[in-house]
């Protein structure tokens, strides 16, 4: 569904991705994991069509990004910090992000619905704790049934309630054969969501494995053990 051949991205003198070659499919949760700095933000930047790699190409459905912006409304993008205008309020966010969408299809208010949004439409952004800016990037990013999910540390700054019920929404949508890419430091809490693991380390990506092959190799049933072994036995 998503290829991602031979990307490299220079930011003036330092090299921030080196020839990553990556391939997505329909059906897959993937955490994509590493240090700060490794490159996961330019990587998922670079498939969102807002950074341009200064080598190689990324295909989303056998055609390349650079000839077809169109591919963007097939994806819904959760930031890990999310920056709206202070002034409006939620409703008119959400009511803004829909004209600009223009969609035509059904929409997904589950999460609006869960998070009980509507009854703080009137707040404005500038009011919002980050736990509640959180609640609407999510909502936004599931709102117009995208084929593909990505999100950024998409529980950072949730509640523990409002953490579960997005964890539970991404399960859902993983069981309707949607492409779930998910960033996050809090590895205890992709046990139960991800199929694959992506980890990355300076620019390049060090394994891209199944999560069963992971924990066999590993022996670990914990992604953060499996792949802290992993990296062990890569060392000696």
């Amino acid at each position: 569904m998503i290829e991602v051949k031979n990307i490299s991205k220079w930011f003036g003198k330092i090299q921030v991705l080196n020839d990553v070659n990556l391939s997505f499919q329909k059906g897959a949760c993937i955490a994509l994991i590493g240090p700060n700095g490794c490159g996961k933000t330019t990587l998922i930047k670079s498939i969102l069509g807002m950074v341009m790699p200064t080598t190689g190409e990324i295909l989303f459905q056998g055609r390349s990004i650079e000839s077809d912006f169109e591919y963007r409304r097939n994806i819904g993008y959760m930031p890990q910090i999310g920056r709206y205008p202070d002034n409006m309020t939620i409703g008119q966010v959400i009511e803004m992000i829909k004209n600009i969408r223009k969609s035509v299809g059904d929409l997904d208010e589950d999460l609006s619905v869960q998070f009980n949004l509507k009854s703080l439409f009137d707040k404005r952004m500038r009011t919002l704790s980050g736990g509640t800016t959180q609640k609407v990037s999510a909502t936004l990013a599931f709102l117009f049934n995208p084929e593909v999910l990505i999100l950024d540390e998409p529980t950072a700054g949730l509640d523990p309630l409002a953490s579960e019920i997005l964890k539970e929404k991404i399960i859902k949508e993983k069981q309707k054969g949607k492409l779930i890419l998910i960033t996050s430091h809090l590895l205890s809490e992709l046990d139960d969501l991800v199929t694959e693991v992506i980890f990355m380390q300076e620019g390049k990506v060090l394994f891209h494995k199944n999560i069963d092959l992971l924990r066999s190799e590993s022996g670990e049933e914990k992604i953060g053990k499996a792949i802290a072994n992993i990296l062990k036995k890569q060392q000696k």
